[in-house]
């Protein structure tokens, strides 16, 4: 199961110069290092991570890096000029986040306008950062980085992509970017399916992202209601713990290589890419209901939209083999049983159900609508108070529906929500739902 540290979330789950690298998401392309002109990566400033969790009402920071496309050996000087175009200096980092690693994060190194000469111990591919609104900078690279090999999403021909894998043999990094994916792998997990349509996958990652921002509401209909700053970041990490199949953690989602088959490949990742739909997933969970009993299960309300994007069927419709039942068929045999409890009652899925009763009985936009208003009123609770935040679950679900869902969380599905909250419930004098949201089903 999921452990909770303080500061992180992690979920458990069963030819060369014409590939130079594109550093999308708010950088120019930069050119190959063996250009006659040293490559020049452009930054524009934007929130910092944890001012966009802050917005977003959510639990956990999403990454703030800008791809450059370049990697730096270990203890190399990297000699650079910093560009202050609009009085603001980016700062650099190299490395991966790693949580499980011997190396486990990145290093920052900052910046100071003009030429600049760091060394990092460890090496690894280079980002950027740069916090503000718009503001411009640039990075000039002089001498100690090497081009990875990349591939950009609408600027990367496959050939070129395949000629740098050929390539640039020494450079242990592979990075894929798009608007609002970076996926970082090694060398040798990008080789394992290098035969893949790489301009597809990125589709398909993007497709990913977007659904989730859809079912958060992110609609731009509103600065408050914008989707989150820059990309998302997707990692080929060293190590897991047994039994961990991928993570959460602030910034990233990690992935070993034994998920590289569901990550880096066009069918895997729409048939089999539930991990990466549940990871990302924890990136957009908001903390106001989300006790620690609800950590791995309204994470999936936005893996099942992603099925729904996908045009895949849903997971709560998978029929048990040794009960012939589904998700929903075998939640209702439970229903009325003594000592029923919604957290120790049902199972993983069946836990999911009633958290997808509400889109059928309310509409598809019900979630869309809870997210906003979540924002809007951004209450505060702490990590400790699980009833506070089941009563906010119950509370802003029938606000948002405009019924009194107390016998839908309370006698159905047992969930425990204290006195104080069917209190809460009561005071905002809804009627009843015309049908029992309990009796729906996909």
């Amino acid at each position: 199961m999921l452990r909770l540290p303080p500061v992180s979330r992690r979920s458990v789950l069963t030819g060369l110069a014409g590939a130079a690298p594109a550093a999308l998401l708010g950088a120019a392309p930069a050119r190959a290092a063996t250009s006659d002109r040293p490559p020049t990566v452009h930054v524009t400033a934007r929130p910092g991570a944890e001012a966009e969790r802050l917005r977003l009402a959510q639990a956990l920071r999403g990454s703030e890096f800008t791809a450059t496309g370049f990697y730096v050996p270990p203890n190399t000087p990297l000699t650079l000029n910093a560009l202050p175009y609009d009085d603001v200096v980016p700062t650099l980092w190299i490395g991966l986040w790693d949580y499980y690693g011997a190396i486990t994060a990145p290093r920052a190194h900052p910046l100071k306008p003009g030429t600049n000469t760091i060394s990092d111990p460890h090496g690894g591919p280079v980002y950027l950062t740069l916090e503000g609104n718009g503001e411009r900078a640039a990075v000039k690279i002089r001498s100690g980085a090497v081009p990875m090999p990349t591939f950009a999403l609408g600027r990367t021909a496959e050939a070129d992509y395949q000629a740098a894998l050929d390539a640039l043999t020494d450079v242990p990094y592979v990075e894929l970017t798009a608007p609002n994916t970076i996926l970082t792998l090694t060398r040798e997990g990008a080789l394992l399916h290098r035969d893949q349509d790489h301009e597809a996958l990125l589709r398909l990652l993007e497709t990913v992202i977007a659904s989730h921002a859809a079912i958060s509401g992110l609609d731009g209909s509103s600065p408050l209601h914008r989707r989150k700053a820059g990309p998302y970041h997707f990692t080929e990490v060293s190590r897991v713990p047994s039994g961990v199949g991928a993570y959460a953690t602030h910034h990233y989602n990690g992935f070993p290589r034994a998920y590289l088959d569901r990550l880096t490949t066009v069918e895997g990742l729409r048939t089999r890419g539930w991990g990466l739909y549940h990871e990302l997933g924890h990136l957009h969970q908001q903390m106001a209901y989300k006790p620690g009993g609800l950590t791995e299960v309204t994470v999936n309300i936005y893996s099942l939209a992603a099925q729904r994007a996908l045009g895949r069927p849903s997971n709560l419709l998978t029929v048990d083999a040794a009960t012939g039942l589904n998700s929903f068929q075998s939640a209702r045999t439970k229903f009325g049983g003594a000592g029923l409890a919604y957290e120790k009652s049902f199972s993983a899925y069946e836990k999911l159900v009633p958290l997808r009763q509400l889109e059928l009985a309310f509409g598809e936009d019900f979630w869309p609508r809870l997210h906003r208003l979540v924002r809007e009123e951004n209450p505060q609770s702490d990590w400790t108070e699980s009833a506070k935040r089941y009563r906010a679950l119950a509370t802003y679900s029938s606000r948002v529906a405009g019924r009194d869902l107390t016998s839908f969380f309370v006698d159905r599905w047992a969930f425990p929500v204290d006195g104080t909250g069917r209190a809460e419930l009561a005071a905002l004098g809804l009627p009843a739902p015309a049908v029992d949201p309990a009796t729906l089903t996909d």
